[in-house]
């Protein structure tokens, strides 16, 4: 079933949300039978489906080019919170020992086990919206990521069968306050803010993309910020799903960041903060270009 899926895409059309396939080119999307669930949970709606052994979705009505519809994140509205794996790259630990956001962090270049940290459901947006920066910071930062889509459930999973559990993939963008980072001593608060997790622009199956090297990278106004390859984390997609499920029942649809590049505007000298009418665009190759405008909060 992924070889049919390919890349989904959740979207807006005639004033609801829509579920599709794109097209091999990218030119359009193929809406898909998810009825009034697909409206309420976008993709999600399709990857719990799955999971339960449901056939595939069919076809619904013709085909739609891209020009004509809203993109929105695949899944608009997470399950849960989403896992996060903060220095994860092995450059961006030598990053964090300068930079000090964090004192515990700050004196290991590569923490002993993952630095594993949550953002609520709520900050998620989709390509093309606006990152708002809240009142109450000055320090809004970019972390582009590669991010994994659970398919399967399971718990203690063995990092020898790990893959097994994953739907597929989708890009991130992991928008943090730093200053609220550090004034709360824990990150929550500076990572959860409402617009701080552009996600898409659609999400692709497992096999469309070689998770163990694939290149991530980072624009912000069309400069490259933030490049590396998944060759080089820290702890790498299998590890990071055994370590998780070590704690907690892993679900479908569950999402897993996976750490970001060096690069992120805080480690510039002097720093490279976002501010209102910034482009920032996160690429992965097999995926897409997720983009998205900076705006001061309303």
């Amino acid at each position: 079933m992924e070889e049919e899926l390919l890349r989904i895409a959740t979207y807006w059309w005639g004033g609801k949300r829509h579920v599709g396939r794109l097209s091999e080119d990218g030119r359009d999307v193929q809406p898909l039978a998810l009825g009034p669930l697909a409206e309420r949970r976008g993709a999600l709606a399709l990857i719990e489906a799955m999971a339960e052994g449901k056939p595939a979705a069919r076809p619904a009505g013709a085909k739609l080019p891209l020009s004509a519809i809203k993109l929105d994140a695949p899944i608009p509205l997470p399950r849960r919170n989403i896992f996060c794996s903060g220095v994860n790259y092995r450059a961006h630990g030598a990053e964090w020992r300068h930079g000090a956001f964090d004192a515990a962090l700050a004196a290991q270049e590569v923490p002993d086990e993952p630095v594993i940290f949550s953002k609520v459901p709520e900050c998620v947006i989709g390509p093309g919206e606006a990152i708002r920066i809240p009142h109450a910071s000055s320090a809004i930062d970019y972390e582009a990521e590669l991010a994994v889509i659970i398919g399967k459930t399971g718990v203690r999973i063995s990092a020898s069968r790990a893959m097994e559990h994953v739907w597929g993939y989708t890009a991130f963008n992991d928008v943090t306050a730093r200053d609220l980072q550090r004034k709360h001593r824990q990150w929550l608060i500076g990572k959860s803010q409402d617009s701080f997790g552009p996600m898409g622009p659609w999400m692709v199956s497992a096999d469309e993309l070689n998770a163990a090297d694939t290149r991530v990278r980072c624009f912000v106004n069309g400069e490259l910020r933030q490049e590396d390859r998944t060759e080089r984390l820290t702890w790498g997609f299998a590890w990071l799903i055994n370590y998780i499920s070590t704690f907690t029942t892993l679900r479908p649809g569950d999402l897993i960041w996976t750490g970001t590049p060096t690069g992120a505007g805080g480690h510039q000298k002097p720093p490279a903060w976002l501010k209102p009418g910034d482009v920032v665009e996160v690429a992965v190759p097999e995926i897409g270009v997720l983009r998205n405008t900076v705006a001061d909060e309303v």
